[in-house]
C-alpha cells in the first residue's frame, strides 16, 4: 500500500520503493544509496525537519546492511507530526550510503 509521502515521490519523478506500513502506522520507504543525499535534501524542503533517530543492522550473515532514519516534520500548533521511516541498503563489500566529493 502506497502512502501519502510515496505519492508525493512518484509525482515528482524521484525514485524509491513503498515498504507499507509499521506497526504504528508510520510509512517506511526504501531509498537507494546513491540517492540518499538528494533525498535527505528534497524531504527537508518538503518539511520533515528532525532526525527522530538513526540506526543500523545486519539484513543477513554475510548479506546487506541497512541503514534506518526516522524523520520528523515538526509544525507549531499541530498536535500529531507527521513521521516516515527511510531504509537504505547497502552491500557489506561497500558499505557506503553516499559519496563525498572532497576536492
Amino acid at each position: 500500500m502506497q502512502g501519502p509521502l510515496s505519492a508525493w515521490l512518484v509525482k515528482h519523478g524521484l525514485v524509491h520503493r513503498s515498504l507499507g506500513f509499521d506497526y504504528q502506522g508510520i510509512e517506511t520507504l526504501q531509498i537507494k544509496p546513491e540517492d540518499w543525499h538528494s533525498i535527505a535534501v528534497i524531504l527537508y524542503v518538503y518539511g520533515y525537519n528532525y532526525l527522530r533517530s538513526q540506526c543500523a543492522y545486519d539484513v543477513a550473515p554475510g548479506g546487506l546492511l541497512a541503514s534506518v532514519y526516522h524523520l520528523t516534520r515538526i509544525e507549531y500548533g499541530v498536535d500529531q507530526p507527521e513521521e516516515v521511516c527511510i531504509k537504505v541498503f547497502a552491500p557489506r563489500s561497500n558499505p557506503r550510503i553516499f559519496k563525498l566529493s572532497i576536492p
